[in-house]
C-alpha cells in the first residue's frame, strides 16, 4: 500500500519531539541525582558521551511531568549571606553568658545539704546584683527590639509575583537577621532572670526550713530528771574547758602583753569607765529639765527625752565599742573568747539604752517632763521592770556566748538557756502582778474597791498580751522547747522596744512636723511670707507631711520587728523593686511606676489644657469679632480636645493600644445590650459631673419640687439632704438630661425680694428711701451691687413697692428676709407710712364698692314704688318720689358709712 506524505512524515517528527524532550530533561537531571537512593548512587556515573544521548523511552513509561518551579532553574539567585553580629551585641551575649555561668554555679552550690544560714547569705547576696544587670539589659533592648521591627515593617511583605531588586532583598534579609538576634538574646535575658527569681525562691525557702526546724526542735525539758543528770555529769569537762581558756589567756597576755597594747587596753577602759560615769552622773545635767518648770510645752518636753536619751546611750555604746576595739586590736583575748566580751560589754550598752529610754519617756524623778501619760507609780514600776528584764537578757546572753566559747555539753547550754528564760518570765510576772496592786489610800476606804482612775498606765490589752506572754514562754521552756522560749523572749524585748520608739517618734513627728507648719511657728510664717501659701494650705501640708511620715515609720518597724524571723532586707527591697517597676500577673504587666508616670502625664495634659483654655476664653477669643456663643463652644472643644490627648497619651504610655480599648468598648457594648443601659447612662453621667462640675458638693440646688445641699456625687447617683433633713437620691442622669437649678453655680451670692405697700397719699420718694436705708443698715446685704427699690404699682389705696437686695450667702435668704421685714415694718409705722389697725383706729375706709352701691341704691328704688303706680310713663316726678322715699335705705351703702364715720 502507497502511504500518504502525511503519513510518511509522522516517525520524523516522533524522532524530533524526543530530541526536544530530552534537551529539556537535560538540565533537570543533575539536581535529580540528588534525591537518588544510597543503592542507586553506588552505581557507576555514565561518562560525558553517556549523558549527552537521550534517555531511551520504554515501552511502559509515561512522559515526565515538569513542574513549575523547574520551569525556569537556571534563574534561581544564591541567597545573601547574613550580616554578622554587631560589637554591642556581643558585649550583651558576653555579659548574659558570664551571669549564666554564676547563676549555674549558686544553682550547684545551692544543691549542696547541710547549708547553714551562712552559707544560703552568701549565695543570696551574690544574686541582687546579677538580676539587676539583666534587668537593665532586658529594659534596654526593647527600644533597639522596636526600632528594628518598624523598619522590617516599612520593607512590607515579600512580594510573591514580582522579584524583589538584590538592594531591597539584602536589606530585608539584615533587617530580619537583626530583629531575630535582638529578640533572641532579649529572650535569653528573660530566661535568666526568671532562673534568678526561682533561686531566691528556693534560698528563701530553704532558710525559712531551717528557721522553722531549729525554732521547734524540742529538746529535754527543765522538768526531765535527766537533764540535770548529763549536767551533773558534764560539769567537770565543762570547768576543765574554762580553766583551759583562762590559762589561754593568761598565755596571750603572756605573749602580748607588751607595753603598748597595755596602755592601749587601760584608755579603753578608763575612756570607757569615765563615759559610763559621765552618763549616769553628768549627761542628766546636759538634759536641761528643770525641776522648777512645772508646765513645759510638749516640744520641751519631747527634746528633754531625746536629749535624754542620747545622752544616757551614746556614751555607754561609745565605752563598750572602745574596750572591745582593743580586745580585738592588742590579741591580748583568744578569738574564741572574743564573743563572751563582746555579749557582755553589747549587755551593758542595752541596759544602759533601757536605762536612758525609761528615764526620757517616763521621766520618774520629774513628772512636768514626762512625754508618755502614765501616772508616778506607774513610771518607777516600768523602769524597775524593764531594767530587771535586761539584766536577765545581758546575764543569760553572756553566758550562752561563754558556753560556746568553751564549747560546753548539750545539757549545760540548754539548762542556761532555759534558766534564763524562767527568771525572765518569773520577772515579768511579778512586774504584772504589780501593776494589777491597788493604790494605798484605798485602805481608807469604807465598802469594796471601786477603781476611779487608772495608776498603772498600762491597759487592760497590754497586760493580756504580757500575761500570754508569760504562759507561752513558761509553758515551752517546761515542756523542752527552750529554743522557741528564748526565741519568744527575744521577739518580746525587741517588739516591746521597737514599739516604745516608734510612740516617741510619732508623738515627736506630729511635734516638730505637723506643729511647726500649723502653728504659728516662725517656720511657718516664714513659708507664708515666701510661699504665699495660705494657713490653710500649710495646715493640708501638715497632715500630709505627719500621715506620710507616720506610714513611714510603721513600714520601718514592721519590717524590724520582722526580721528576726528570718525576713531579710534584700527580700524586702527586691519586692519593693519589683512592685514598683513591674511584676506580672498573668500576661498582664502591672507596674506601679507606670501607673504613677501615666497619671502624672494626664495631671500635666489637664493642667496645659486649663491653661489653654484660660487663655483662650480671657486673652485671645475676646479679641476676635465671634459672638459669645461661638467663644464659648471654642473654648469647651478645645478643652475636650485636650483632656482626651492627654488621655491618650497617658494610655500610650501605659501600653494600653486602640485594640485593648477596642475590646473593653466591646464589653462595655455587649452589657449594655444585656440591660445595662440605665446603669452606663448613669455612670456616664456621672463622669460627666464628676469632671465638668456644673453640680458640686455644697451647692444648693433645685431638682424638682426638691431643694437642698448637695452631699455627695458618687458615679452612679447624687445625694442631696433637703432643709428637712431628708436625704434625696437622684440618678445622674437625671441631672444631666433635666433642668437643675444651681442657686450658688458660679457663687454663692443671692438675692432677696420684700414687697411692701404704703399709703397712697404719703411720698413715694421718702418712702422708697426708708426702705433702703433698712437693707443698707443690714450686715448681710451686699454693699456692691447695692440695694434697689422698684416702684411696682399705683393702686387706688396704696402704693405697691419691691424691695431687691443681693446677699453674701444664699442660704441666709429666709434671715435676711425675716430681719428686713421686722426694719421696714419698724421704719414705715414710725414715719406714719403704714397707718395703724385695730380698734383704736378712728377712719375706717372701704374703696371699690361702687357697683355694689349702684345695685343697692336700684334695689331700693324698686321696693319703694308704690304697688297701683305704673312703672313707667309717668313723669320724674311721680318717680321721684318714690327714690326720696327710700332714702333712707340708700344712706346705708358703704360710701354714706365712711362719710358718716368721718364726720363724727
Amino acid at each position: 500500500m502507497s502511504r500518504s506524505p502525511l503519513t510518511r512524515g509522522r516517525p520524523r517528527l516522533a524522532a524530533l519531539a524526543a530530541l526536544l524532550a530530552a534537551a529539556l530533561l537535560a538540565p533537570v537531571a543533575a539536581p535529580a541525582q540528588q534525591a537518588v537512593p544510597p543503592s542507586e548512587q553506588a552505581k557507576p556515573q555514565a561518562g560525558p558521551r553517556e549523558a549527552a544521548k537521550p534517555a531511551e523511552a520504554k515501552p511502559g513509561d509515561k512522559p515526565a511531568e515538569q513542574k513549575p518551579s523547574d520551569a525556569k532553574p537556571a534563574d534561581t539567585k544564591p541567597a545573601p549571606p547574613k550580616p554578622e553580629m554587631s560589637e554591642a551585641l556581643k558585649a550583651v551575649r558576653a555579659k548574659l553568658d558570664a551571669a549564666k555561668a554564676d547563676l549555674t554555679q549558686r544553682e550547684k552550690d545551692l544543691g549542696r545539704p547541710n547549708l547553714t544560714a551562712v552559707d544560703l547569705s552568701r549565695i543570696r547576696e551574690g544574686i541582687t546584683p546579677v538580676a539587676d544587670e539583666i534587668r537593665t539589659i532586658v529594659d534596654r533592648l526593647d527600644a533597639p527590639l522596636e526600632a528594628s521591627r518598624e523598619r522590617l515593617t516599612q520593607l512590607g511583605p515579600k512580594p510573591k509575583d514580582v522579584e524583589e531588586s538584590a538592594e531591597v532583598t539584602q536589606e530585608r534579609v539584615e533587617r530580619e537577621a537583626a530583629v531575630a538576634r535582638i529578640d533572641e538574646t532579649q529572650r535569653l535575658a528573660r530566661s535568666l532572670l526568671v532562673q534568678s527569681d526561682q533561686i531566691v525562691d528556693r534560698i528563701s525557702n530553704r532558710r525559712r526550713e531551717a528557721f522553722t526546724k531549729g525554732l521547734f526542735e524540742r529538746s529535754q525539758g527543765l522538768l526531765t530528771p535527766t537533764l540535770w543528770t548529763r549536767v551533773t555529769a558534764d560539769m567537770p569537762r565543762d570547768l576543765r574547758a574554762l580553766q583551759s581558756a583562762l590559762s589561754d589567756i593568761l598565755l596571750l597576755f603572756g605573749r602580748n602583753g607588751t607595753l603598748p597594747n597595755l596602755l592601749l587596753l587601760g584608755v579603753a577602759f578608763g575612756v570607757s569607765v569615765a563615759l559610763y560615769f559621765g552618763r549616769r552622773n553628768i549627761a542628766p545635767r546636759f538634759g536641761r529639765r528643770d525641776e522648777t518648770k512645772n508646765d513645759p510645752t510638749r516640744r520641751q518636753r519631747l527634746l528633754g527625752a531625746w536629749r535624754v536619751i542620747l545622752l544616757g546611750t551614746v556614751p555607754a555604746v561609745v565605752g563598750s565599742y572602745a574596750v572591745y576595739y582593743a580586745l580585738d586590736a592588742t590579741d591580748l583575748l583568744p578569738s574564741r573568747l572574743l564573743p563572751v566580751a563582746g555579749s557582755i560589754l553589747g549587755g551593758l550598752a542595752f541596759i544602759a539604752f533601757v536605762e536612758a529610754l525609761c528615764d526620757g519617756l517616763l521621766s520618774p524623778d520629774k513628772p512636768s517632763w514626762r512625754p508618755a501619760p502614765v501616772s508616778d507609780a506607774a513610771a518607777f514600776r516600768v523602769r524597775r521592770l524593764a531594767v530587771g528584764i535586761a539584766t536577765v537578757i545581758t546575764v543569760t546572753k553572756s553566758i550562752e556566748a561563754l558556753n560556746s566559747g568553751i564549747s560546753a555539753a548539750l545539757p549545760i547550754s540548754i539548762a542556761t538557756r532555759g534558766i534564763g528564760a524562767l527568771a525572765m518570765v518569773l520577772i515579768l510576772a511579778i512586774g504584772l502582778h504589780r501593776f494589777a496592786d491597788r493604790e494605798e489610800e484605798e485602805e481608807a476606804c469604807l465598802g469594796p474597791y471601786v477603781p476611779t482612775r487608772t495608776t498603772t498606765g498600762i491597759g487592760g490589752p497590754a497586760r493580756l498580751i504580757g500575761w500570754a506572754a508569760v504562759v507561752v514562754i513558761g509553758i515551752a521552756d517546761l515542756v523542752g522547747y527552750v529554743a522557741f522560749s528564748a526565741f519568744l523572749i527575744d521577739q518580746f524585748v525587741w517588739t516591746t522596744s521597737l514599739l516604745v520608739l516608734l510612740y516617741l517618734l510619732i508623738q515627736s513627728a506630729d511635734t516638730f512636723i505637723g506643729g511647726s507648719l500649723s502653728d504659728d511657728t516662725k517656720l511657718a510664717t516664714t513659708l507664708q511670707a515666701n510661699t504665699g501659701l495660705r494657713k490653710r494650705s500649710l495646715h493640708q501640708i501638715a497632715v500630709l507631711a505627719t500621715g506620710t511620715a507616720r506610714v513611714v515609720l510603721f513600714l520601718v518597724v514592721a519590717l524590724l520587728a520582722l526580721a528576726p524571723w528570718g525576713l531579710d532586707s534584700t527580700d524586702v527591697l527586691t519586692s519593693v523593686r519589683t512592685a514598683f517597676f513591674g511584676f506580672k500577673v498573668g500576661d498582664v504587666t502591672i507596674s506601679l511606676s507606670s501607673i504613677t508616670l501615666g497619671i502624672g502625664i494626664l495631671i500635666l495634659g489637664v493642667v496645659i489644657t486649663r491653661a489653654v483654655q484660660r487663655w483662650l476664653e480671657h486673652t485671645y477669643l475676646p479679641a476676635t469679632d465671634l459672638d459669645a456663643g461661638l467663644r464659648n463652644s471654642i473654648s469647651t472643644v478645645s478643652g475636650y480636645f485636650g483632656f482626651l490627648l492627654a488621655l491618650a497619651l497617658a494610655f500610650s504610655y501605659l501600653g494600653l493600644s486602640l485594640e485593648k480599648l477596642t475590646i473593653v468598648a466591646g464589653a462595655l457594648s455587649v452589657g449594655i445590650g444585656f440591660g445595662l443601659q440605665s446603669i452606663v447612662n448613669n455612670f456616664v453621667s456621672g463622669l460627666l459631673l464628676l469632671w465638668e462640675r456644673p453640680i458640686r458638693v455644697g451647692d444648693q440646688v433645685l431638682i424638682g419640687d426638691s431643694e437642698g445641699i448637695v452631699k455627695r456625687i458618687s458615679v452612679r447617683s447624687t445625694e442631696i439632704q433637703t432643709f428637712d433633713r431628708s436625704a434625696v437620691i437622684v440618678p445622674n442622669s437625671n441631672l444631666i438630661s433635666g433642668v437643675v437649678k444651681n442657686r450658688v453655680r458660679g457663687d454663692r451670692t443671692g438675692r432677696v425680694t420684700l414687697t411692701v405697700s404704703v399709703l397712697r397719699n404719703q411720698d413715694p420718694v421718702r418712702a422708697a428711701e426708708l426702705i433702703i436705708g433698712c437693707a443698707r443698715a443690714h450686715v448681710d446685704v451686699l454693699k456692691e451691687p447695692e440695694p434697689r427699690v422698684v416702684f411696682r404699682k399705683i393702686g387706688d389705696p396704696f402704693l405697691e413697692f419691691e424691695l431687691i437686695a443681693m446677699i453674701s450667702d444664699v442660704s441666709l435668704g429666709l434671715k435676711v428676709q425675716t430681719d428686713l421685714n421686722f426694719a421696714v415694718f419698724r421704719t414705715l409705722s414710725e414715719a406714719g407710712f403704714i397707718p395703724p389697725l385695730g380698734p383704736g383706729s378712728s377712719v375706717v375706709t372701704v374703696q371699690g364698692l361702687d357697683g355694689m352701691q349702684n345695685a343697692l341704691g336700684e334695689i331700693a328704688g324698686r321696693f319703694g314704688r308704690l304697688p297701683s303706680e305704673p312703672e313707667a310713663g309717668a313723669g320724674a316726678e311721680r318717680v321721684a318720689a318714690p327714690a326720696e322715699e327710700a332714702e333712707p335705705v340708700r344712706s346705708a351703702t358703704p360710701r354714706d358709712l365712711s362719710r358718716r364715720s368721718a364726720g363724727g
